[in-house]
């Protein structure tokens, strides 16, 4: 793995062969698409809680995406976190993969590309460290000792994070007439922890840091740093999303999708390179369990509003979603309630 890191050999070479993606999927010309302005921007500081679910509501109906300000996570905490990712990823790939070697289980790992690298046939301009949050005291002695603050940073960021998470859900479950608790029921106890790395790249017009895709998770929160990639399709068109200093962007996944009964709309999107500078995200992904079934919320279902998607453990989702490389259109034939 050490010597398949991007960040180990991408100053020396081109771009190679296996990671220039087709010219039908590679951006081209449209690396620096418009920046959308029009990307909801939700403000949680606000006393009025009904606009807040109507914001979000709407932006998870139209878009699948949106930035979140005075969301209650300290500044200096995003600022430490982001400054203790750069480190990890700073570090040479022997110590990254050492620091993510501890758990048989491999519950913390780091990786290149995709986590299903070695079967890719294009491969992904990025570096990542992937780890489990949740139960924290079961976890973080697994997480990496180097950077020697990472630990007790990433321990008290994620434990905020995961909060606002909860309190968005909650927002969300509101906006679609579901119980408050909806999401306590093993649907979201399941968070992991994606710093992705996308190195300096000598034609960023050729590769992607990653394809589109909607994420198999129910949301995710998105920690950008101030170097510009994220991309999100809508009316068949690529937008940029625009870096807001102290701004989550989350997005809706394909699991909440379905759990909407198609109300809301999981985000698709992609992340290009840069000639020039390295950019670094963190993901906390909001997971349900591997047993959490999968399905329409039952409120959402009537006689006039059949289910758009069939039951399935969370589990075998994932399969689902892994067998077809998170194609769009191929997961919605397969996740489809009318293929049963």
């Amino acid at each position: 793995m050490e010597d398949l890191l991007v960040s180990s050999w991408c100053k020396d070479r081109a771009v190679p062969e296996t990671y220039i993606f087709p010219p039908e999927q590679r951006p081209g010309k449209l690396i620096d698409v418009p920046v959308g302005n029009n990307i909801p921007v939700v403000d949680l500081g606000v006393h009025d809680q009904t606009q807040i679910i109507q914001q979000i509501f709407e932006a998870s109906q139209d878009f699948g995406f949106f930035q979140v300000i005075n969301h209650g996570v300290p500044n200096r905490l995003m600022d430490d976190a982001m400054s203790v990712f750069k480190e990890f990823h700073a570090m040479s790939a022997k110590d990254k993969t050492f620091e993510c070697s501890k758990d048989p289980n491999k519950s913390c790992s780091v990786y290149t590309g995709s986590q299903n690298y070695a079967k890719e046939k294009f491969h992904l301009w990025r570096d990542g460290l992937l780890h489990l949050c949740n139960p924290q005291e079961k976890y973080i002695q697994f997480w990496p000792e180097k950077p020697t603050r990472y630990r007790e940073i990433v321990g008290t960021y994620t434990t905020v994070v995961r909060k606002l998470g909860f309190r968005i859900l909650e927002f969300i479950s509101q906006g679609l007439g579901i119980s408050p608790v909806h999401f306590s029921s093993g649907l979201a106890e399941n968070p992991r922890l994606l710093v992705n790395h996308y190195p300096p790249c000598p034609d960023p017009s050729l590769t992607l840091g990653q394809g589109k895709h909607r994420d198999p998770s129910i949301i995710n929160i998105l920690l950008q740093s101030e170097v510009y990639g994220l991309q999100v399709f809508k009316d068949e068109e690529w937008i940029g999303v625009k870096p807001i200093p102290y701004a989550f962007v989350v997005n809706i996944g394909y699991p909440l999708q379905i759990i909407s009964n198609g109300k809301l709309k999981g985000a698709e999107h992609r992340v290009v390179t840069n000639s020039n500078l390295a950019r670094t995200t963190a993901s906390f992904f909001i997971n349900p369990l591997d047993e959490t079934i999968i399905e329409p919320a039952k409120t959402l279902v009537d006689a006039s509003n059949p289910a758009l998607y069939r039951s399935l453990l969370y589990k075998n989702f994932l399969i689902k979603y892994i067998a077809t490389s998170g194609n769009t259109q191929a997961l919605e034939e397969a996740l489809s309630s009318s293929t049963e």
